[in-house]
């Protein structure tokens, strides 16, 4: 598709916006005509692109657009979420914000590359993530300190309680998960838990990485929040039994889990602090959170999939997904 006939999709109020960053930079050539618009793959709330113009240079010039999903209000405070990007942009942790428009942003776009499944099985990325995991969880963000988790279960609840049918709620025993957040809170939450600014999505196409220097970006900060930091490696270790880049993006492996050598490598990595490494009772403690909290993120992107099932109409299947993120907390819970 040529870009005159790519930039029809995108909303009209972006092309404005679009044409004001281009001009920003005095080598683009024809800020009106960008030569490439790209829909980029994998994105599951919001549709997103590349745009790209000719330059006076042998480089062109790229910027991300963000087009927001339907209903995602059901999910997180879109105000609250751009407020999130520009703190942690400038703390220079990802990518720029460039502009916005009534139901998108345009974003710098970062020239790395987006990581695949395979390579969050890979010891030496993973071991990059760690560390820039550590570094995100330090990050000091504005606002309340207050742990987001639990609250977050109960209005999600809530809302797939009101969107779905009778059936759906019967198949999913919907009535007994407000019982199933209360006793995860009561067993988890303790003063020895510690906190930080979360990520909370961290599945492979939110991390990036700059071949030449290894360096490692996570972008996309809609569900980042204050958390206990062992939810968020649960949420990541999760994320490896998926692949959304297949033919059933919806599928997931559980076979793909990490191994205990692995999540070892990857906790002892999260807490090493320059060259001193962390003790194994350390270790094993955090470990042992990881695992239990992996039971709260199969519940909540189990009604992540229902709600997202009545009010997205991107191509995925949300309640597929949703029956196996039960199914794995009830496997699990038993």
């Amino acid at each position: 598709m040529v870009a005159i006939e790519a930039i029809a999709r995108i909303p009209k109020e972006a092309r404005g916006v679009l044409r004001e960053v281009a001009t920003r930079w005095a080598d683009v050539l024809d800020g009106s005509a960008p030569v490439e618009v790209k829909q980029l793959k994998g994105a599951m709330t919001n549709t997103v692109y590349e745009v790209r113009w000719r330059t006076e240079c042998e480089v062109d010039r790229s910027v991300l657009v963000r087009v927001y999903g339907d209903g995602v209000d059901a999910f997180f405070d879109r105000e609250e979420e751009i407020r999130t990007f520009e703190c942690v942009s400038k703390h220079g942790q990802g990518p720029l914000l460039l502009g916005r428009f009534p139901n998108g942003r345009i974003e710098e776009f970062l020239h790395a590359r987006t990581l695949s499944a395979p390579d969050l099985r890979d010891p030496v990325i993973s071991a990059l993530i760690a560390s820039k995991l550590r570094e995100f969880h330090g990050l000091d963000m504005p606002g309340p300190k207050k742990v987001l988790l639990w609250d977050r279960l109960r209005n999600w609840m809530g809302t797939a309680k009101t969107l779905c049918t009778s059936d759906e709620a019967v198949e999913f025993s919907l009535e007994k998960v407000g019982d199933e957040i209360a006793k995860l809170e009561k067993e988890l939450s303790g003063k020895d838990e510690i906190t930080a600014f979360c990520h909370n999505d961290l599945q492979y196409g939110n991390i990036m990485m700059d071949e030449e220097t290894g360096l490692v970006t996570m972008i996309d900060y809609e569900y980042a929040s204050f958390n206990p930091v062992a939810y968020d490696i649960a949420n990541h270790f999760c994320e490896m039994a998926a692949n959304y880049h297949t033919d059933t993006p919806h599928i997931l492996d559980y076979s793909n889990y990490p191994d205990i050598e692995e999540r070892r490598r990857f906790v002892q990595i999260y807490l090493t602090l320059s060259d001193e490494k962390p003790n194994a009772s350390e270790v094993d403690k955090l470990l042992q959170s990881v695992e239990r909290y992996k039971l709260a993120s199969h519940l909540l992107w189990g009604l992540w999939g229902i709600i997202s099932a009545h009010i997205n109409d991107i191509d995925f299947d949300y309640m597929e997904y949703a029956r196996q993120r039960f199914g794995q907390y009830w496997l699990n819970a038993s």
